[in-house]
């Protein structure tokens, strides 16, 4: 008599799931390589069975924006505006370096995900709840800008990674009349894996301008600034 054998069971298709194999993907191979039909193949599905649970690639990049925007850290309760702002925000920069391709996916959406306007009202909210006025609240998101993300916004972008053999890059060519420039090239190199060029630590160099942001911030709080009379073009 032969022997029934019960069959494999699936580990069911849910949102959830396909999202987060996304992120995987993305984290292991690239965001470029990134398909519905690679991912399907990932997930041991036909690519029909994505569509049940996102409509489109545009889709399935919001929600792993969410995946990645939910690995932030809620706002530490009882902490100062500044405290609680910065533990936010650096909290973001750890989750969107975790997964490298994440900003580049956040910088192309349309408009925000859901779970990234809850974020930026959670930082709103804790200026505002800090005692900011409305006025105030509107000029600091400005100055933030991708830094509430925890993004580092840099003039140039960064030049390829050298060989583990290259020797720091100093300018030569014409370096008599670039002598600051020389000066801050020659610096010592501290982290290989920068994006804001040799001779600087990237993690650093994003507390020390954050900090000088929340500093200034706090001054103007204290001062009650207005931009009330200080709109209209600059004048000599």
């Amino acid at each position: 008599m032969a022997v029934q054998t019960e069959p494999v069971r699936r580990t069911p298709l849910t949102r959830d799931r396909v999202l987060r194999a996304a992120v995987a993907f993305a984290d292991g191979i690239g965001i470029e390589a990134l398909s519905m039909r690679k991912l399907a193949k990932e997930l041991g599905v036909v690519p029909m069975a994505l569509y049940k649970h996102v409509a489109n690639k545009e889709q399935l990049l919001d929600g792993m924006v969410d995946v990645v925007m939910s690995e932030i850290a809620p706002p530490a309760p009882g902490s100062d505006w500044k405290g609680a702002v910065r533990h936010r925000i650096l909290s973001a920069r750890r989750a969107l370096l975790g997964h490298p391709w994440a900003a580049q996916v956040i910088q192309t959406r349309s408009s925000p995900t859901p779970v990234v306007l809850a974020y930026m009202d959670s930082v709103i909210g804790m200026f505002r709840t800090g005692g900011f006025s409305v006025d105030l609240t509107h000029h600091v998101m400005h100055a933030l800008g991708g830094r509430m993300m925890g993004l580092t916004q840099e003039l140039f972008d960064a030049p390829p990674s050298p060989g583990p053999q290259a020797q720091p890059v100093t300018p030569t060519e014409g370096a008599g009349d670039y002598p600051y420039v020389r000066e801050l090239a020659g610096a010592v190199v501290h982290d290989e894996a920068s994006v804001v060029g040799q001779g600087c630590d990237d993690q650093f160099e994003f507390e020390f301008a954050l900090d000088l942001l929340l500093d200034g911030f706090e001054r103007l709080r204290q001062q009650g600034w207005s931009s009330a009379g200080r709109s209209g073009p600059a004048r000599p």
